[in-house]
């Protein structure tokens, strides 16, 4: 699947509401939905002008609604064409940790990841993510039509 425009990437992001994590457990620190927020609002906070990277953060549960494959690449091919190159290589390569060693953007994804599930605060709402998907997939589309 392609998504290709970000009113369908945030359906994909509110359907992620309702899914259960590996454990079985909602509405906790393993709540999809909820660690999705909390990592992107983590890295917003810690870089604050990397939209790419907090974007990273926001989408990879997607993955988990997609079929087949492993939900790290199905996320990475759904997303790559509208918010670009760099992070599906970052949604991608989280999922493995031998690509963490020499990546500063995936240390700081891996880390953001890990503390999301452990802390729970309010990282806002999923809407308040559209100004910033709309700017990176504008930003992506620019690049592509140059390419």
């Amino acid at each position: 699947m392609e998504l290709r425009s970000v009113e369908e990437l945030m359906d994909l992001l509110y359907a992620c509401r309702g899914e259960r994590p590996a454990d079985g457990v909602g509405g906790g620190p393993g709540d999809p939905h909820g660690h999705a927020l909390r990592t992107a609002a983590l890295l917003r906070r810690r870089r604050p002008a990397d939209k790419e990277l907090q974007v990273a953060g926001l989408v990879s549960p997607v993955g988990r609604l997609l079929w087949p494959g492993s939900p790290a690449a199905r996320t990475a091919a759904a997303v790559g064409p509208l918010l670009g190159a760099r992070v599906a290589r970052l949604v991608r390569r989280q999922a493995h940790p031998e690509a963490w060693d020499h990546d500063d953007d995936l240390v700081s994804l891996r880390q953001a990841e890990e503390e999301a599930r452990t802390d729970v605060f309010d990282a806002g709402v999923l809407e308040d993510w559209r100004t910033v998907l709309e700017l990176t997939a504008a930003r992506n589309s620019r690049l592509g039509a140059v390419d």
